[in-house]
C-alpha cells in the first residue's frame, strides 16, 4: 500500500506545482515577476518529476503518471495489479493535486491563461493534437524505460534525465496542447474545468497511451526484456 500512496503523493505534487505554475505564474506581460512563461511552466513539471523522483524512486519506482505506468506493465517490469492500483492513485493524487488548486482560486486572484491547467486544442487542431500527444509521450516514456533500465540505465541520475526531458517536451509542447503526456494530469483539470476541456479529454487518455505502448515496443526492441515479476 506504501508504493500506491507514494504514487499518489507524487502526482499531486506534480499537478499542484505544475498545473499551479500555469494558473498563477503563466502569463508573460513583460513586467519582471509578472510571469514565467512557457520555459517557467516547463521547468515547473520537469523539476516536479526530480524532486518527486528522490523524493519516493525508492518506494514506488516515481511514475506518477499513468502512461509510464503502462510501458513498465508492457514490457514486463511490473504485473497488472500494480499497474491497475497505480494508474488509480495517480488518478486519485491529481485530483487532489487539482482540488487545491481550485480552492486556491476560487478563494483570491490568479495571473495565468488558465484557472485549472487543463488540457485543449482548438478547433480543426484535432489531428495536430493527437500527434504531438502522442510522439511526445513516446519520447517521454522512452526515456523513462531506458534511464531506469537496471542493466543500462542512468541509476541515481535517472530522475534528473527524466525531468529535464519532461521539460523539454512542455518546452514544444505547451503551445499546442499544454502539455499532458500523461492521463491522470489531464484528467483531474478536466473535472474541475467542464465543458470543453472535458469533452477533449479523451484525446489526452488515448494518445498518451498510444505513445507509451510504442515506447515499450522500441524499448523491447533495442534493450533486453526484463523478466515479469
Amino acid at each position: 500500500m506504501k508504493k500506491y500512496i507514494a504514487e499518489m503523493i507524487g502526482t499531486m505534487v506534480l499537478v499542484l506545482m505544475g498545473c499551479g505554475s500555469a494558473v498563477f505564474a503563466g502569463s508573460v506581460t513583460g513586467t519582471v515577476g509578472a510571469g514565467v512563461g512557457t520555459v517557467g511552466v516547463a521547468l515547473a513539471f520537469g523539476l516536479s518529476v526530480v524532486a518527486m523522483a528522490y523524493a519516493i524512486g525508492g518506494i514506488s519506482g516515481c511514475h506518477i503518471n499513468p502512461a509510464i505506468t503502462l510501458g513498465v506493465f508492457l514490457i514486463g517490469r511490473m504485473n497488472g495489479k500494480d499497474a491497475g492500483m497505480y494508474m488509480i492513485f495517480q488518478v486519485i493524487g491529481a485530483i487532489i493535486g487539482s482540488a487545491i488548486l481550485f480552492a486556491l482560486v476560487s478563494t483570491g486572484a490568479h495571473d495565468g491563461p488558465t484557472a485549472t491547467g487543463s488540457n485543449g486544442f482548438g478547433d480543426g487542431e484535432m489531428l495536430q493534437a493527437f500527434i504531438a500527444e502522442a510522439v511526445f509521450t513516446f519520447i517521454f516514456v522512452l526515456v523513462v524505460l531506458g534511464s531506469t533500465d537496471s542493466k543500462k540505465g542512468a541509476g541515481n541520475l535517472a530522475g534528473l534525465a527524466i525531468g529535464l526531458t519532461l521539460v523539454l517536451v512542455h518546452i514544444v509542447c505547451i503551445p499546442i496542447t499544454g502539455t499532458s503526456v500523461n492521463p491522470a494530469r489531464s484528467i483531474a483539470p478536466a473535472l474541475f474545468q467542464g465543458g470543453e476541456a472535458l469533452s477533449q479529454l479523451w484525446l489526452f487518455i488515448i494518445a498518451p497511451f498510444v505513445g507509451a505502448a510504442l515506447s515499450a515496443v522500441v524499448w523491447n526492441y533495442l534493450g533486453d526484456k526484463e523478466e515479469k515479476k
